[in-house]
């Protein structure tokens, strides 16, 4: 199987990268995993409604022209299915079964996805009724990731 993070905007700080190159070489064992970094829009920090939807628009054809016809896409978004770590290993598991070869994880940016990426979507999946910044919340989901592929291998990793 392959996976694929799809995140809007680029990690600047080590730290994070740091803990992005540590998940995604774990990761290395179980799975092909690759993380696409796209642009993001300059925002002014007053935009409006309209403003904010271009930004989320131009965001969204670039994360759009790097999926594939036939991958299985899951956006995180604050308002998707919320399960514990045991679901998730279950819910990728079943999709390797199911045939799905394919799986893209994408994280928006700053304002969110646009109307076309949630519609391109199979899923939606919430880590939380929080926000998290995109950088964290890569790490968020690699960690995840990489605990789901622990449990499904039947091995041991922290509570």
């Amino acid at each position: 199987m392959k996976l694929t993070v799809i995140g809007v905007g680029r990690c600047k700080e080590k730290y994070w990268n740091d803990a992005i190159s540590e998940y995604m070489k774990r990761l290395q064992r179980y799975v092909k995993a690759e993380i696409i970094e796209v642009a993001d829009e300059k925002t002014r920090e007053e935009a409006s409604d309209r403003e904010a939807e271009l930004v989320k628009e131009a965001e969204g054809k670039r994360i759009l022209a790097k999926i594939p016809d036939d991958a299985y896409v899951i956006a995180t978004a604050i308002k998707g299915d919320t399960f514990d770590s045991v679901e998730m290993a279950r819910r990728i598991e079943k999709y390797g079964v199911n045939g799905i070869s394919h799986i893209i994880l994408i994280i928006g940016g700053s304002l969110g996805l646009s109307d076309e990426v949630y519609a391109r979507c199979n899923e939606k999946w919430s880590f939380s009724k929080l926000t998290f910044p995109h950088q964290m919340m890569r790490v968020i989901l690699l960690e995840q990731i990489y605990r789901s592929y622990r449990i499904m291998n039947h091995e041991p990793y922290h509570k």
